[in-house]
C-alpha cells in the first residue's frame, strides 16, 4: 500500500464549494467507469449539503443517486459527510433518528462515515458512532479545525484521543476555511500521531491559497490521506487538484501510484460538465487572503456580502467581519462550520444592524444555552443569561442535549405516511422527510418529474426580463443552502408566498384603518404567527417568527393593541415591509 492515498472530493464537496451543490447525478454515472480505475482511498460523494440539494433543487431523490452509484462505482469506498447529531439537517435529531438514518446510508451505499460537530463536543458524536460501528462500516471522526486563541494544538490532541474512544477507525483534521497552515498543520499531525495509531486524513480548502503545501507537510508529517479534488474542479474555494498532488508526490517515498492520464480524461470530462452550471458560479476562484485576517471560512464571507445587500447594508461588511470575532469569542470559541457558521455570521449582522445583542436569533439563543453541546471555551455570561431569559431557562445545558429529545421516528413515520397519503412508507422517505419536512413536502409532489436538466448557458433558454417583483436567488455557505430575496430598486416587493399551512388563510386578513404598523426588520419568510390574528397583545409580546438568512428572529409587538396580520406565513417578505398592525 502506498505511504499516501488520496481521497478525491469531485462528486460532493467540490461542486458544493463551486457551485452551490447543483451537479446532478445524470452528470456524475459517465465518468464512474474512469474514476472507479484510479484506485482512490475513497470517493466523497454523499452527505454535507447534497441531501438538501437534491430535494430542493435539483428534483431528485438522494437515496437513488447514492444507489447509482454506489452501483456505478464496485471498486471504491463511497464516503459521506455527516453532521454527528444534526445528521444533514440543521437541528439534533432523537438517537432513534439517527440509528435509523446511520442504518440506512449504510445499506445504500456507504461504506465511511465522515462524522463531525460543530462545536467539537465528543458527546455529540455519539449516537452516530454508536449506529456505525453496528453496520460494520468504517468510523472517522472529524476535528473541526480553527484558528482562535483558544484552540491550541495540546486541545487537538486531547480531543483526537476522546474521538478514539468513542470507537473512530480514522481521524480526520477537517479545515473548512483553507486556515490550515503547513507548517502548523505538520505539527499537528505529528501531535495526533502521539496519542493515537489511527490514520489521519487531511481536509482542507484552497481558498487561502495554502492547501497545496499544507497537504505535502501533513503527508510528511505522517498522514496517511489526503483529500483532493480532480484538477477541473479545483481550487478558488474549493480544494487542491489531485493530479497535482500526485505529480509532487510521483518518484517519492510518498508516490500514490496512481495514473496521471486516466486523471487527466476525468478531469477534461468535467470540464465540460462543469460548463452547464456557469449560472451558479462566483466570481471568486483565486485566493481569498481576507480570510487569514478574518478567520471567515471563504463561502461565509461571500454569503455575507449577498445578506447585506440583501439588507440594503452592503456598506457594514467590515463592520460584521469585526463583529464576527467577538460573537464568535462571546460564544466560547466554537469553529465555524455549518450550523455554527450561519449562527454566529448571522448574530453578528444582527449586532451590526440592531446593536450588540438586542435582537438574538433563535438559534443563537439555542448555542448560548447549550443545546448544541459544549462550545469549547467559556461563554460570555451576560449573553448567556440574555439568552436563557429569552428561552426562559433557569440554566445553561450541561449534560448531552440529545437526552432531552424523546425517540421521534415512529411520530415522523405516521407525519409521513400523512404527508403522502399511504398505509407504508419506505424508511428513506421518513428520513427525507425528517430532515427537511417542508422542503420534502413539495419535492414528493414533484418527484415523478424527475431531475432538472442544466445545459451551457448557450444552450439554455434566454433569462427572462425583470417582471418588477423580488428575484430570488439561491447561495452556499458551508454545507448550508440559502434562499435570497433581493427587491427591485425603489420597489417594495413579495416573493410569491409559500403554500400556506392548514392553520393559515391563503390571504391575510386586511388590517384595520390607522393602528401602529409593525415592519419586517430584516428581509426574510415569515414563517409562523405567535399571536392569533385579532388577538389582544402588549407592547413586547412576540407576535410572530421571522425566518432570515436560516435563522429563526422573534418579532415582538411595538404597541399595545388587537393584532392584524397583513402577510400570510410563507410569504417572502424585504427589510422595512409592514408586516401586521396593532390597534
Amino acid at each position: 500500500m502506498p505511504k499516501v492515498q488520496l481521497t478525491d472530493l469531485v462528486l460532493r464537496d467540490a461542486h458544493q464549494s463551486l457551485f452551490a451543490t447543483r451537479m446532478v447525478t445524470a452528470d456524475m454515472l459517465p465518468i464512474c467507469d474512469k474514476l472507479d480505475k484510479v484506485g482512490f482511498y475513497a470517493l466523497e460523494a454523499w452527505g454535507g449539503a447534497t441531501f438538501d440539494s437534491c430535494i430542493r433543487f435539483l428534483n431528485e431523490d438522494p437515496w437513488e443517486r447514492l444507489k447509482k452509484l454506489k452501483k456505478a462505482l464496485p471498486n471504491t469506498k463511497i464516503m459521506m459527510l455527516l453532521r454527528g447529531q444534526n445528521l444533514l439537517g440543521y437541528r439534533h435529531y432523537a438517537d432513534d433518528v439517527v440509528a435509523k438514518f446511520v442504518e440506512y446510508a449504510a445499506k445504500n451505499g456507504i461504506d465511511i462515515f465522515r462524522i463531525f460537530d460543530a462545536v467539537n463536543d465528543p458527546r455529540n458524536f455519539k449516537a452516530a458512532a454508536e449506529a456505525a460501528k453496528k453496520t460494520g462500516k468504517h468510523i472517522q471522526a472529524a476535528i473541526s479545525y480553527a484558528v482562535t486563541p483558544f484552540h491550541t494544538i495540546e486541545k487537538y490532541a486531547d480531543f483526537a484521543k476522546q474521538l478514539v474512544d468513542i470507537g473512530a477507525d480514522s481521524i480526520c483534521i477537517k479545515d473548512m476555511s483553507g486556515l490550515l497552515k503547513p507548517y502548523e498543520g505538520y505539527d499537528l499531525v505529528k501531535a495526533i500521531k502521539k496519542v493515537t495509531s489511527l490514520p489521519v486524513e487531511i481536509h482542507t480548502h484552497a481558498t487561502t491559497g495554502m492547501s497545496v503545501a499544507a497537504l505535502v507537510k501533513c503527508a510528511e508529517a505522517g498522514a496517511e490521506i489526503l483529500d483532493t479534488t480532480i484538477s477541473s474542479m479545483s481550487m478558488g474555494t474549493s480544494h487542491s487538484p489531485t493530479e497535482t498532488m500526485v505529480e509532487i508526490f510521483k518518484g517519492t517515498e510518498y508516490d500514490t501510484g496512481y495514473d496521471n492520464k486516466l486523471l487527466l480524461d476525468i478531469a477534461a470530462y468535467f470540464r465540460e460538465v462543469r460548463k452547464n452550471y456557469k449560472k451558479f458560479e462566483s466570481s471568486f476562484l483565486g485566493a481569498d487572503t481576507r480570510i487569514l485576517a478574518s478567520q471567515v471560512p471563504g463561502g461565509m464571507l461571500s454569503n455575507l456580502e449577498s445578506q447585506l445587500k440583501e439588507q440594503g447594508a452592503s456598506d457594514k461588511i467590515d463592520d460584521v467581519l469585526k463583529e464576527i470575532a467577538v460573537v464568535q469569542k462571546d460564544a466560547g470559541f466554537p469553529p465555524l462550520v455549518t450550523p455554527t457558521s450561519q449562527i454566529v455570521g448571522t448574530q453578528a449582522v444582527f449586532n451590526v444592524l440592531f446593536g450588540r445583542y438586542n435582537k438574538l436569533s433563535g438559534e443563537f439563543q439555542d448555542l448560548m444555552a447549550g443545546k448544541y453541546g459544549a462550545c469549547p471555551a467559556v461563554k460570555n455570561s451576560d449573553v448567556v443569561k440574555k439568552a436563557l431569559e429569552a428561552l426562559k431557562m433557569d440554566k445553561e445545558i450541561t449534560h448531552r442535549p440529545a437526552d432531552d429529545i424523546p425517540a421521534e421516528y415512529s411520530k415522523l413515520e405516521e407525519e409521513a405516511k400523512k404527508l403522502l397519503g399511504t398505509s407504508s412508507v419506505t424508511p428513506e422517505d421518513v428520513l427525507t422527510y425528517a430532515m427537511f419536512p417542508k422542503v420534502a413536502s413539495d419535492f414528493f409532489k414533484k418527484r415523478a418529474d424527475g431531475p432538472v436538466v442544466f445545459k451551457p448557458e448557450s444552450e439554455a433558454a434566454p433569462a427572462a426580463k425583470s417582471t418588477g417583483q423580488a428575484e430570488r436567488y439561491s447561495v452556499n455557505v458551508n454545507g448550508a443552502n440559502y434562499d435570497v430575496v433581493v427587491a427591485p430598486a425603489g420597489t417594495v416587493a413579495v416573493a410569491p408566498a409559500a403554500a400556506p399551512s392548514s392553520s393559515t388563510p391563503a390571504t391575510a386578513p386586511a388590517p384595520s384603518a390607522g393602528g401602529d404598523t409593525v415592519p419586517a426588520p430584516v428581509a426574510g419568510t415569515v414563517l409562523r404567527y405567535v399571536a392569533s390574528e385579532g388577538q389582544e397583545v402588549k407592547s413586547g409580546d412576540t407576535i410572530l417568527i421571522l425566518e432570515s438568512m436560516k435563522m429563526e428572529l422573534e418579532i415582538k409587538a411595538n404597541a399595545s393593541g388587537k393584532i392584524h396580520f397583513i402577510v400570510p406565513t410563507g410569504t417572502q417578505v424585504v427589510s422595512k415591509q409592514p408586516i401586521a398592525k396593532i390597534g
